[in-house]
């Protein structure tokens, strides 16, 4: 599954199951794992974080982390046009 096939599942999810949007805020890895069996590594931090009506989130994240999904062949990586299958 792609990362934002993944992505729109959970704020789907979380748009049409107030307790799961909770739980998500207060718990991201928990929630993830318990509706959707997705496990995230104990080494990686997850936030969750909900948008205000006037607000956008942009995460730019490290250069070296570009290098790196660069390797791993992720789709959604800046300069990558492949696409990755589920």
């Amino acid at each position: 599954m792609s990362e934002a096939i993944l992505r729109n599942q959970v704020i789907q999810k979380a748009w049409e199951d107030p307790s799961f949007k909770q739980r998500l805020l207060s718990d991201p890895k928990a929630a993830l794992k318990e509706a959707l069996g997705v496990i995230i590594p104990d080494n990686v931090t997850l936030k969750a974080v909900e948008e205000g009506s006037n607000e956008f989130y942009l995460v730019i994240p490290p250069a070296r982390h570009r290098e790196f999904l660069k390797r791993m062949r992720v789709p959604w990586a800046p300069g990558r046009t492949s696409r990755l299958t589920s």
